[in-house]
């Protein structure tokens, strides 16, 4: 029996969404917008060539703060805190002890003693309870501050344009995956500059009771410019085309970092983390398995997502996210095979509705925006 909407958890947008008769689906147990009247297929080439704007509020932010927090992320997360440069921000992952994923997340570095931790919105309520059991001994404060936040993401090459004009705050300086506070359109926010799209693009973190009123003014400040409303659909294609992991398909409790490809957030030499000794062993032995980009041979022959991969009537691996590519123009998608068979240009094969189709491994990430 399915959640009924008044059951869902809703972001403060979720009116706005509702003004803009997008169609809303249960995410996770939120009541979010899978896509806007436009179509999946034009936001996502919106984002692409223009700008897209999309409510991530349901994500959460946990925030560490104290003489301990340094200590405390680090021994939480596998990628090396210490280096990270007040107002930087860098991509990592929880994992339990046998280098499995808990989630995966954003630190970004608020200052010597303090961090904020991004978290996906599923998991939110499980990796604060992580934190808290984590921290016991450790010298610092966690707290929740997800439901008192608000969360847009603005992504697209027209990105810049469209913001500037709605702040003080100097966006050009703003690197890759750093981040600084400022006023947009009088609100006060923390202007991140990361994306889950492939595009450029920012972050914008302000109270839950001040997102409306910030969406409302970058969409306004946006239109001209061909800013349009972006749902769930088209960010999971935009991210699947850059092989960017999503929690429960490419990464979950039974995948490893390092045969999710993600090896390059492990620092093993930074000391010691939940899950090293795990995944020191994994580095040690030959991978059973890897994460390989691919695209079916038939244009009839679209993928989705946890279809097995077969041979020879028998299951050897399964799709993790696989969609039709507006991009790229075919039928793409990533799996986990096993690593005798993980050769780009090899074959594979994928069981869809019965039938055993034939699908080439190519390289990936399937797109990448010039520089």
């Amino acid at each position: 029996m399915s959640t009924s909407a008044t059951e869902l958890m809703k972001t403060p947008l979720n009116a706005a969404h509702r003004a803009l008769n997008a169609k809303m689906v249960d995410f996770g147990g939120w009541d979010m917008p899978v896509q806007y009247p436009a179509g999946i297929l034009a936001e996502h080439e919106a984002v692409r060539t223009k700008a897209g704007l999309f409510d991530v509020s349901h994500m959460g932010e946990i925030r560490v703060k104290g003489p301990g927090a340094l200590a405390l992320v680090e021994h939480l997360t596998p990628n090396a805190v210490s280096k990270l440069a007040l107002g930087q921000v860098h991509y990592t992952a929880f994992l339990y002890e046998n280098g499995t994923f808990v989630d995966d997340l954003l630190v970004y570095r608020e200052g010597e003693e303090e961090f904020l931790l991004v978290v996906n919105a599923g998991n939110s309520d499980k990796d604060f309870a992580w934190v808290q059991q984590q921290a016991k001994g450790f010298d610092c404060t966690v707290v929740n501050e997800s439901p008192a936040t608000g969360q847009i993401a603005l992504q697209g090459p027209l990105a810049v344009g469209i913001l500037q004009p709605l702040t003080k705050t100097p966006l050009d300086p703003i690197g890759y995956y750093f981040f600084t506070h400022g006023e947009v359109a009088g609100i006060k926010c923390l202007i991140s500059r990361t994306g889950y799209t492939g595009e450029d693009g920012f972050e914008l973190y302000c109270a839950a009771g001040d997102t409306e009123r910030l969406w409302n003014a970058v969409l306004a400040a946006g239109k001209p410019a061909g800013l349009i409303p972006a749902g769930l659909g088209c960010r999971n294609t935009l991210r699947l085309e850059c092989k960017m992991a999503l929690y429960g398909h490419e990464i979950d409790d039974t995948i490893h970092a390092l045969e999710a490809g993600l090896g390059w957030i492990v620092k093993l030499d930074k000391g010691d983390f939940i899950g090293r000794e795990a995944l020191l062993a994994a580095k040690a032995a030959p991978a059973p398995r890897k994460l390989v980009g691919f695209k079916t041979l038939e244009k009839r022959d679209i993928a989705r997502d946890h279809m097995p991969v077969v041979q020879d009537g028998r299951q050897i691996g399964f799709v993790t996210s696989a969609a039709p590519s507006p991009t790229c123009g075919f039928n793409l998608g990533l799996a986990y095979v096993p690593t005798d068979l993980a050769k780009i240009g090899g074959r594979i094969q994928i069981e869809i509705r019965g039938r055993a189709v034939d699908a080439e491994i190519i390289p990936t990430p399937f797109y990448k925006r010039a520089k």
